[in-house]
């Protein structure tokens, strides 16, 4: 149920906690658990094919290929199944500028304009202003698909969700005293101490410019090209390479005055196409090797396009939402993130919109593989703050938390989706598993 202007003017003369208590109303919280996938009338895997249409026809096979490894692989891909499925049901109209796609592997480590590493919420391709609790589902869904994907027994995967929700009500709750700029610029303290976070960080610190040098590119004749790993990297030349340049002045002017002096110091010396991620994998991704002082001072952007947002389709467009859609990504990164890559901007190649950013700047995220009881646990806390924050930087915080009150009928409304919602993707996996292997038949 949308949250209209009707509803609006009768709470324009509360508080902004009483004004949340009243979302209670739109959506009871009892109410949270429920899931809408009844409703259906596309089936997931045509949601995907749909969502497929403009990507490279060559990789989408790859991506499916991914998305078939595990339910949580077919779960980080499917971004348009969920904002269906999440579209089909009603929802607070508290809005927050949305993640879009938080799961655990959307965080990780990366370096600021000091070089200190930070840890925070990193991926942002599906950002949009929507409905605060769309984002709190599909982490707490990501936590009990990953407890799952690494054999964590389901009491544990249980125990991770709550602290989850235990971490975002907790922290949301003492935002909502705080001074508004204390909470724009809150810092997550202990991270270190946090296992899975610390290897991350370990792993980010060796994650350099010059290591990737090393991993993505080589010498041939008298300078360096980006090596050929079919499908997932290739050099480009000619007309290609030379529209991915063009798009270098366009992206200067998105940047800081200062961080366009510091682009203009580096000279373009290659570009490539890499295949990233899972639920990126089709669209055209570029990256482009610059040299600053000498051939040891490389800086690799990632040239990256974006389209319309998996919700965009389901909710409301403000009148100030860029065409642009790497703009729409910044925008939205840099209103939920605590600090942003210095290199964060935007350009267009053709129709297309594009993110820049750098690429392998000391950025790491966690390995699933390694998050057992004691780990998942401890990250899903980190999970519920980042998320939290992200949140209360971008919207309201009291109205946040005025809608959750003690916590209690929340947490178990977002546990129930979260539990039935993993079995719902395991079920649609399934779905994609069989395609696969009857395509591989033929």
């Amino acid at each position: 149920m949308p949250y209209t202007e009707a509803v609006k003017k009768t709470v324009t003369a509360m508080t902004l906690r009483e004004m949340g208590e009243q979302h209670r109303k739109l959506l009871p919280r009892a109410d949270l658990g429920r899931l809408g996938v009844a409703k259906r009338k596309r089936t997931a895997l045509e949601l995907l094919d749909e969502a497929a249409h403009d990507r490279v026809a060559s990789l989408v096979k790859l991506k499916n290929e991914r998305m078939a490894l595990s339910p949580f692989g077919f779960f980080r891909g499917a971004v348009p199944v969920m904002a269906y499925d999440l579209s089909l049901s009603p929802h607070t109209g508290i809005a927050v500028q949305l993640c879009g796609d938080a799961h655990v592997q959307n965080l990780g480590a990366y370096a600021g304009l000091d070089g200190r590493l930070i840890f925070d919420i990193n991926d942002f391709d599906e950002t949009l202003h929507g409905p605060f609790e769309w984002d709190v589902k599909r982490m707490a869904t990501s936590i009990q698909l990953a407890g799952e994907a690494a054999k964590v027994k389901p009491s544990s995967c249980r125990e991770a969700v709550e602290l989850f929700l235990s971490a975002y009500c907790g922290l949301m709750r003492k935002f909502a005293g705080m001074p508004v700029l204390s909470v724009a610029r809150y810092v997550v303290h202990r991270l270190g101490a946090i296992e899975p976070v610390e290897r991350i960080l370990r792993k980010a610190e060796r994650a350099n410019p010059l290591l990737s040098l090393e991993q993505l590119t080589e010498v041939k004749g008298k300078g360096r090209v980006f090596r050929t790993k079919p499908p997932v990297l290739r050099p480009v030349k000619g007309k290609e390479a030379q529209g991915v340049l063009n798009s270098l002045a366009e992206f200067s002017t998105s940047l800081l005055p200062e961080r366009q002096q510091f682009l203009a110091k580096f000279r373009p010396v290659a570009v490539g196409f890499k295949v990233v991620g899972t639920g990126s994998v089709g669209l055209r991704d570029y990256c482009v090797l610059l040299e600053g002082n000498g051939a040891d001072d490389p800086l690799f952007l990632q040239i990256k396009q974006e389209v319309k947002s998996a919700y965009a389709a389901y909710l409301p467009q403000r009148a100030a939402t860029p065409k642009n859609e790497g703009q729409r990504v910044v925008e939205g990164q840099r209103a939920m993130q605590l600090q942003s890559d210095p290199m964060l901007g935007w350009t267009s190649i053709g129709e297309h919109s594009y993110l820049v950013r750098q690429l392998n700047d000391h950025k790491a995220g966690v390995n699933i593989a390694m998050l057992k009881s004691a780990g998942l646990e401890a990250y899903a806390t980190v999970c519920g703050e980042m998320l939290a924050r992200g949140h209360a930087r971008s919207g309201e915080c009291r109205e946040i938390d005025g809608y959750i009150g003690s916590g209690s009928r929340f947490k178990v409304g977002i546990q129930e989706f979260a539990k039935a919602y993993a079995a719902q993707t395991e079920a649609d996996w399934k779905l994609l598993v069989a395609r696969q292997k009857k395509v591989e038949k033929k």
